[in-house]
């Protein structure tokens, strides 16, 4: 298992405070392994963030809702997630690993919607979980009978590189990481140019973030700030926030989650679209 950077032990609030009801709406909670059993093949781990300490951060960030995205570490075993929903209340929900479907059966499925796991979230083939073309199939049909979203990560070139498969969905899907684009490409840049064009869709949405990851500048990252606006501008009402905490299988150092917020204010028009992102949208797309 190789060595990732750990995240910022020193979050501070954003310049700017958040609007009431803020959503954060991707991230991660994982802890010790004699308690969270690593799957075999696990890419990564990070035992000390947990969601004690998640539930630290969301408050100095002003953060009041979220949704705990399960991590590829612990595949189809979705305990850690069930014990941080518990844990962080009834302003929180959950996304699951889509290896839950092929893995587990009904009653464990009933267990995470009722716990308020309400998506499934496909990650990038490099983190170890895949599926056949038939096994796909019977997981979208069975998230169309529970009434959740799918999720997609895309691959580290870009959506291009792994959006096919979920173009025909009419499930609503989220593109996580603003489709991952090369923001020194403009709008005709491949994985831009598809999210824009998914976003045409009714039940498109799409997530800002992985911020520091996409950008080729480095902080304050504002060369994705024509990234965030395009899809800002394609679809004001299905786009929202993620920090995307602890920040996993990254290579240098985390950013610290205020400095995040504040490109989401630098990036967007005013208040009202800024509550939209981080308040009015999330709260439809999950159920708040």
């Amino acid at each position: 298992m190789a060595t990732y950077l750990p995240f910022d032990p020193a979050p501070r609030s954003p310049v700017h405070p958040l609007p009431a009801g803020a959503c954060d709406s991707q991230f991660h909670v994982l802890g010790p392994r004699e308690r969270y059993p690593v799957r075999e093949g696990a890419v990564y781990e990070m035992p000390t963030a947990t969601v004690e300490t998640a539930m630290k951060l969301h408050k100095t960030l002003g953060v009041t809702r979220g949704v705990i995205v399960q991590p590829t570490t612990y595949g189809a075993d979705h305990t850690v997630t069930l014990d941080g929903l518990a844990f962080a209340g009834p302003n929180y929900r959950g996304c699951a690993n889509a290896a839950v479907f092929t893995e587990r059966d009904d009653a464990y499925l009933a267990k995470l919607d009722a716990a308020g796991i309400k998506g499934a979230r496909f990650t990038r083939q490099g983190l170890g979980i895949a599926f056949t073309e038939a096994e796909f199939d019977r997981i979208i049909a069975r998230v169309r009978e529970l009434g959740w979203y799918i999720k997609v990560q895309p691959e580290i070139d870009g959506i291009i590189g792994n959006i096919a498969q979920f173009e025909r969905l009419d499930v609503p899907l989220v593109i996580d990481h603003m489709g991952r684009p090369d923001p020194t490409g403009g709008a005709s840049e491949p994985s831009l140019a598809k999210t824009l064009e998914l976003l045409k869709r009714g039940n498109v949405w799409v997530m800002l973030s992985l911020t520091e990851k996409i950008s080729k500048a480095g902080p304050p990252w504002a060369d994705v700030i024509p990234v965030a606006r395009a899809l800002i501008e394609a679809a004001p009402d299905r786009v929202i926030w993620g920090s995307d905490w602890p920040h996993p299988v990254s290579v240098k150092q985390p950013p610290n989650e205020g400095a995040l917020l504040d490109f989401i204010h630098a990036a967007t028009a005013d208040d009202a679209e800024r509550k939209a992102i981080l308040v009015d949208n999330p709260a439809r797309l999950f159920g708040f």
